[in-house]
């Protein structure tokens, strides 16, 4: 810049010429220098030139050499890269085959199970092929085809499992009597077994208790694994005679389809469904057992068939309950057995009403209680059963009334109404072996010789006894106190005595033809009979164990219904005497103009009194060998002759008094007079 600004570029041009030229001289004296060695240089590489042309010739010859002898190695070699090339091509095609092989097996073992329904053992490798197997090779085209097979699969696996679960609904449902039958049985072997032991303490180690055979039946359930490849339905069971051991319940039942069905809808992740849809089914077909037949009340196995059903119902729910986790819980059976409860009080309520046969309804009872106690040996409250026998033993004490109101009237229509003649020893203690009587004049008598009381005495006495250990009966096994039992039983004997029996006696009283005879022979049989009430009281103690002063004691009103019954006859034996001394009196014919009386009294009246003395002969004549007997027809006899006594006089004024009497004669009263004066005599 200096230069240009200063205008010295001539200068400087010339002094850069100068420049070069000095160093143009150094250059050319180096070069003079260094030529010789250049020389030199050019020489000795000409020499090279000719070494090198040496050696590539000989290079060239090696290399053709070389040539000729590697094509057969190359020829190797490429065979051997293609050797090499297919060995890695096999071991990658055993690689993946190693990883297709175990998928094809598991599709192929998954459609054998199909094929052979084990779908729970199916759904399982279902399971293993696609989560474990397919994952693995899910690029391939046939894998994919099985990956959109697996919904189907499911699906086919779902509706089969639940198509065995409808089988086995249906084979419950049509077999529930056979499984309640033999719940029934073994409850009442339990039973008989703890009656046994009760009696012979030392004999309780030889059964198992019924807990112990519901246990080891339900281990045995338990351990039917839900892999089992068994079909559903209920194992046939021959019948076994009464002392075989019966099997349990729940060893009829097969319940692989139920768990199998469950497990797959919960592996499924539709527990839920399966759930809803099992309860659902169960409650129509609880609806179905609980609907007693119209004609059930005809016999016990009509009874006995719908308990069966019941039983069976409920077994099996229990079992499914204890082995399965929540697919039934204790809310829904308690629901179901409420139903069940009122349902099945009803049907008996309405169809044991229909029942007219006392031993039919102990039959009933006798199997209502075996219902409780084999449900209750399950769990299920059964204190409505029992307060509802209660209402049965009322309907059952008044079949028995109706029943023994037969036998009464039977007893009474074939009476002869005399003393019982005995002609030795061994009629008369049967007798008194029949009937508590005592006297110790009869039995210094010399043989043969008569009871006061006629046939229906000890009859009726046995009757009676008979109908107590009746009502014993239906009391057994209700699980009532001594007292509720004595009560019951005392009730009962109240109304047979008061109602029935009594109804008896007054309709025997009342009939038209009775005799005189047989109304005196009726007070003597009523008043043993009346006697008789405090050994009926100390045999219903002896049978139930409860003192008569117990506070609740119900006292019998036996002596109210003989005393009832005597008043009864008597009073028909004087309205008798009077409607007799009425038909006399009906023959009399006064002439009341008559101007002079007869010498005699009137005939009509002479045949009434011989009529009364004969008729009060009778009284004389009874069987006066006990005191009692004496006084009390001496009695009747008194009251008789002064209640027709007065009837006639009353007759006789009315026959003076008559309205269409206007007018008599002296004569005719005198007529009258002597009349009076024969009564009086």
């Amino acid at each position: 810049r200096s230069v240009y600004d200063g205008e010295e570029h001539g200068r400087f041009m010339e002094k850069l010429e100068a420049r070069i030229r000095n160093h143009d001289r150094e250059i050319e004296k180096m070069c003079n220098f260094h030529y010789q060695g250049f020389v030199d240089s050019i020489t000795e590489l000409l020499k090279v030139r000719g070494e090198a042309q040496k050696l590539k010739n000989q290079v060239t010859d090696t290399n053709r050499k070389l040539q000729n002898e590697g094509k057969e190695l190359i020829i190797a070699m490429e065979e051997l890269k293609q050797c090499r090339l297919q060995q890695r091509n096999i071991s990658a095609t055993v690689d993946k085959l190693t990883l297709c092989l175990p998928v094809l097996e598991m599709y192929s073992k998954l459609r054998e199970q199909m094929k052979s329904k084990r779908h729970y053992p199916a759904l399982k490798t279902l399971e293993h092929l696609e989560h474990t197997y397919l994952p693995q090779v899910s690029h391939y085209r046939f894998c994919k085809i099985m990956v959109d097979n697996i919904p189907k699969l499911r699906e086919e696996i779902k509706e089969v499992s639940m198509s065995d679960l409808k089988d086995f609904l249906e084979s419950i449902r049509k077999h529930s009597d056979k499984i309640g039958e033999t719940a029934m049985k073994q409850a009442q072997q339990q039973r008989n077994l703890d009656n046994i032991v009760s009696q012979h303490p030392r004999i309780s180690g030889g059964k198992k208790s019924k807990k112990e055979v519901c246990a080891s039946s339900d281990l045995e359930v338990k351990n039917t694994s839900p892999m089992s490849e068994q079909d559903s339905g209920i194992l046939d069971v021959e019948d076994e005679d009464e002392d075989e051991e019966v099997p349990g319940a729940q060893d009829l039942v097969d319940f692989s389809p139920v768990y199998r069905c469950l497990h797959i809808y919960s592996v499924l992740g539709a527990r839920e469904t399966f759930e809803n849809y099992y309860r659902k089914q169960r409650r129509k077909q609880a609806r179905l057992v609980l609907q007693p037949p119209s004609n059930m009340h005809e016999t016990l196995d009509g009874y006995r068939k719908y308990f069966n059903q019941i039983v069976g119902f409920f077994v099996v729910e229990d079992h499914i309950l204890h082995t399965t986790q929540g697919l039934v819980n204790r809310a829904y059976i308690d629901e179901l057995w409420e139903m069940a409860l009122s349902k099945t009080i009803a049907a008996l309520r309405t169809h044991s009403s229909y029942c007219s046969d006392p031993s039919l309804v102990l039959d009933l009872k006798n199997l209502i209680v075996l219902f409780a106690d084999t449900l209750q040996g399950y769990g299920f409250p059964v204190n409505q059963l029992f307060d509802m026998l209660l209402e049965i033993q009322d309907q059952y004490s008044e079949t028995l009334l109706k029943k023994w109101s037969g036998v009464f009237r039977n007893i009474l229509d074939l009476d002869n109404y005399s003393p019982i003649p005995v002609a030795n020893e061994e009629v008369y203690k049967k007798i008194v072996g029949q009937f508590p009587f005592q006297d110790a004049e009869l039995e210094k008598q010399q043989f043969p010789k008569k009871f006061p009381f006629s046939e229906f005495v000890p009859k009726v006495y046995n009757q009676i006894k008979e109908f107590i250990y009746a009502c014993l009966k239906f009391s057994e096994d209700l699980h009532l106190s001594s007292t509720e039992v004595d009560d019951m039983i005392r009730k009962s004997t109240n109304l047979l005595l008061t109602r029935t029996l009594s109804n008896c006696l007054q309709n025997v009283i009342k009939r038209k033809n009775v005799g005189l005879t047989e109304l005196v022979q009726i007070i003597i049989n009523t008043t043993h009979l009346e006697k008789s009430c405090k050994f009926l009281e100390e045999f219903i103690t002896n049978i139930t164990n409860v003192l008569p002063e117990t506070v609740h004691t119900t006292k019998l009103y036996g002596t109210t219904t003989f005393k009832d019954a005597r008043h009864a006859a008597e009073e028909e034996i004087y309205t008798n005497l009077n409607q007799k001394i009425d038909q006399f009196l009906q023959l009399a014919d006064y002439d009341w103009m008559a101007m002079e009386p007869g010498s005699k009294a009137s005939d009509y009246l002479v045949d009434l009194i011989g009529f009364l003395r004969s008729t009060f002969a009778v009284f004389t004549h009874l069987p006066g060998d006990v005191d009692v007997h004496s006084t009390m027809s001496g009695k009747v006899a008194q009251t008789a002759c002064m209640s027709a006594c007065k009837h006639l006089s009353t007759s006789l004024m009315q026959l003076l008094l008559e309205a269409e009497v206007r007018q008599l004669t002296l004569g005719a009263l005198q007529q009258f007079n002597l009349d009076v004066e024969e009564c009086e005599r």
